[in-house]
Formats: structure tokens, C-alpha cells, sequence
């Protein structure tokens, strides 16, 4: 699976568990450390970590588990390191407090189909 494809696979997981305003942008680039910034937000801390469990499982089945896992739901942050693919989810105010959206902003959007 290349990294757009791990992109897409994520922000679909995201999509279908009910993440909210997911987010895929290409930040190849502009950066040196991941190409694709994928971001979601959950309703609580509680729908924060069930995205982030639902996200890895379904890579890891696909044989594409993160190598890294940071954060837990009670911090309203967390992220997935999956190598040129890094996938954020977060509490809505934590997504608001971090803006990494204009932070990267300069990226391209990548659409993300509604599942």
C-alpha cells in the first residue's frame, strides 16, 4: 500500500466510525518527515481513542499497523505515526487549540468520500 493509499484507508475508517470534519492533506512538499497529515475530530475523549483503536486494528490488518502511538484519549489528542502517513484525532477543542490545518494549510486537500 503506498501512502496515499494508507491516507485514504484511514480517513475512510475515520469517515465510517463517525469522525467528524476528516481531513486528508498532502504535505509532501513542504515537509521531510510525512507526506500526508490526515486529522479528525470525536464528539469526547471516549470517541477520541475509540477512532484512534478502530484506525490502527484496520492498518494493522491490511498489514500497515502504526509504528507508533502517541497520546491517549483523556489528553483529547492522539497520533498514529504510520510513517509517511501521520493520522491526528482529536476533541474538537483540542483540533481548535493545535490549528494544524492552517499550520499546514499551504498543503493540498485531498478529498475524503463520505462512507
Amino acid at each position: 500500500m503506498n501512502s496515499k493509499e494508507l491516507a485514504l484507508s484511514a480517513a475512510g475508517v475515520l469517515s465510517q466510525k463517525k469522525g467528524i470534519d476528516v481531513v486528508i492533506l498532502d504535505i509532501a512538499e513542504k515537509s521531510s518527515f510525512a507526506d500526508y497529515l490526515v486529522l479528525a475530530s470525536g464528539n469526547s475523549v471516549r470517541q477520541v481513542g475509540s477512532l484512534a483503536e478502530d484506525v490502527a486494528d484496520a492498518l494493522a490488518a491490511r498489514g500497515a499497523a502504526p509504528s507508533h502511538i502517541e497520546g491517549k484519549p483523556e489528553s483529547g489528542w492522539m497520533l498514529l505515526d504510520c510513517g509517511d502517513v501521520i493520522v491526528n484525532v482529536f476533541t474538537k477543542e483540542q483540533r481548535d487549540l493545535y490549528r494544524i490545518e492552517q499550520i499546514w494549510g499551504d498543503g493540498n486537500r485531498i478529498e475524503v468520500q463520505e462512507v
